[in-house]
């Protein structure tokens, strides 16, 4: 059995890690209200555009004409895996590791991945080609920025290097949920004409092919930013639900040395009281 001192030490430790997991909640909870915000408000935006995408391509007669759109032999593939810079939020990082391994077992396709986050090109540099790593996107999170590393992405598509680009990353359900999601990026998936009943009343200017020249790479880029939102907000809700978690465990683990203290400080106390006796007892019998 452990002694007191020691007893009272690992206390003391568990007193201060709950501080600490504790104030991390907190920090977490109030990040997961901005980075809420920020996707809930994107959302529409980007939902507006793309079916605003599918009523203009679903009416064209060259809609696969778009270089964005080809549909080729998929030889070459190009995996954005989204993950965090930070650990301590559950299974938030190695969820989306563990589902790239999946993907890269049940291809045939030569893989290059593009990170954005620390913990995913850590989980990759050693054994798989890794296209870059943007982990610095977070250091200054703006749609500039990732519009810069989308437009390079983009041209390697154009000119042949990737055959389909896709993106990995948790997409933000609740604060307590977050979804492991595919997507994908390039060739982007136009309406067929045959299988769209929407009835649209645009007038088209200058035409229907130049306006989706122009609103096809804004899609694209917007989606990237929107999974890298998605990304933030999950690993808010995640890291808070964790350290949540983990206070609730170490109050638990701390009760419970408390009680064991308190029983071992009593039966020192009861030898000690037992000892006081015998002595007493002896010097009666002297």
């Amino acid at each position: 059995m452990a002694n007191l001192k020691e007893i009272r030490g690992r206390i003391t430790s568990i007193s201060s890690t709950m501080q600490i997991t504790g104030a991390m909640k907190m920090v977490s909870a109030a990040k997961l209200k901005k980075a809420q915000d920020a996707i809930v408000m994107l959302r529409p935006y980007s939902e507006k555009l793309q079916e605003l995408i599918q009523n203009v391509s679903s009416a064209s007669d060259s809609e696969n004409t778009s270089v964005y759109a080809q549909q080729r032999e998929v030889k070459r593939v190009l995996y954005i895996v989204i993950t965090s810079n930070r650990g301590l939020a559950g299974a938030f990082n190695s969820s989306v590791v563990k589902e790239l391994n999946h993907q890269l077992n049940h291809t045939r396709a030569e893989v290059e991945i593009l990170t954005i986050g620390k913990k995913g090109f850590d989980a990759v540099r050693r054994d798989k080609k890794v296209y870059a790593n943007q982990s610095e996107l977070y250091d200054n999170l703006r749609f500039e920025r990732v519009s810069q590393v989308t437009s390079a992405v983009m041209r390697d598509f154009r000119e042949g290097k990737f055959d389909a680009v896709y993106l990995l990353y948790n997409k933000f359900i609740n604060a307590a949920t977050q979804e492991v999601t595919k997507e994908q990026l390039l060739p982007i998936q136009m309406a067929e004409q045959k299988e769209s009943n929407v009835e649209t009343d645009y007038i088209f200017e200058p035409n229907r092919e130049e306006i989706l020249n122009n609103l096809l790479p804004k899609s694209i880029k917007t989606q990237v930013f929107k999974a890298i939102l998605d990304s933030v907000a999950s690993e808010h809700g995640a890291r808070m639900t964790a350290m949540h978690k983990a206070t609730d465990n170490a109050k638990a683990l701390k009760n419970d040395l408390v009680i064991h203290y308190n029983k071992a400080r009593q039966a020192a106390i009861t030898g000690e009281i037992l000892e006081i006796v015998s002595g007493a007892e002896a010097l009666k019998g002297n």
